[in-house]
């Protein structure tokens, strides 16, 4: 394959080992490799946006391989992918890639996920973009999951990527001789329990700490074919899960189960238009 002009971003951060290693291994194959990703970390920040305030970005290049450009950004990873887009890139990229995020990215996850909302940044502009996570909070050996990514996107590029196809590719913790085959899976149910621990500080008054238990159901899948694992039994079997999803939100259940909007709903000009 040609030489590639690839994006990669993160919500992990610009010291984060995932996006070293990630872009570092797109770097020896060839491509042309520009990294824009926040100055620390900023997971769980969904698709947010930095309105109130600038944004600072600074090279980073010394933090990566030779060749390798890099940007801090002060902003979340959407912030970042817009900002390179918008203002540092040159010219478009053929691929944006997003992390390789320290911890799953699965099921429920992506919608408050840095590192699929980066990702999606990219299809929102029309770009080629696929976001990769390594499976497990403590595992750092982010080498077999960046080779991974990459040759599932090289191989998505030649066989002619589908236009609004955001690909979220989940990578077991084990080296790369261990990880079972890529399947295309359907996103999985997430749920959590306890999320909020209630402590008390010195001056007595309460606080909350997000935390809780991921509860996973190996069967429950929001939408995908039926005979497509869910990502989280893929991944727990020792698979890569790589999920096809878009940014569109519509409903897809039947139209005759939303009820018949009441008349006294409509006011003055309005109108909500026949169902």
């Amino acid at each position: 394959m040609h030489p590639l002009r690839i994006l990669i971003s993160n919500d992990d951060g610009v010291f984060a080992e995932g996006i070293r290693t990630l872009a570092n291994a797109a770097a020896a194959r060839g491509h042309r490799v520009t990294v824009v990703c926040p100055d620390q970390e900023r997971s769980a920040t969904g698709h947010g946006l930095t309105l109130q305030t600038p944004l600072r970005a600074e090279r980073a290049d010394a933090l990566f391989a030779e060749g390798v450009v890099a940007w801090a950004c002060s902003g979340t990873p959407s912030d970042c992918v817009k900002l390179a887009l918008g203002r540092l890139l040159a010219e478009p990229p053929d691929l944006v890639l997003s992390g390789i995020n320290h911890g799953p990215n699965l099921g429920s996850d992506v919608f408050y996920s840095g590192t699929v909302s980066a990702a999606m940044e990219g299809t929102l502009e029309g770009l080629k973009a696929l976001a990769v996570s390594s499976a497990c909070f403590d595992w750092r050996e982010f080498g077999p999951a960046a080779g991974l990514a990459l040759e599932v996107a090289e191989q998505m590029l030649a066989g002619g990527w589908p236009e609004g196809l955001l690909l979220n590719l989940n990578v077991p913790a084990q080296p790369a001789a261990a990880i079972g085959p890529v399947r295309w899976c359907r996103p999985a149910v997430r749920r959590y329990v306890d999320q909020f621990d209630c402590r008390t500080d010195p001056r007595g008054r309460a606080y909350y700490w997000l935390a809780g238990e991921v509860v996973n159901d190996l069967e429950a899948a929001t939408a995908g074919p039926r005979d497509w694992p869910t990502d989280v039994e893929q991944v727990h079997s020792g698979g890569a899960a790589l999920t096809p999803l878009q940014p569109e939100l519509f409903w897809r259940g039947a139209l005759s189960q939303l009820a018949a909007l009441d008349p006294l709903l409509v006011r003055g000009s309005l109108s909500a238009g026949p169902l």
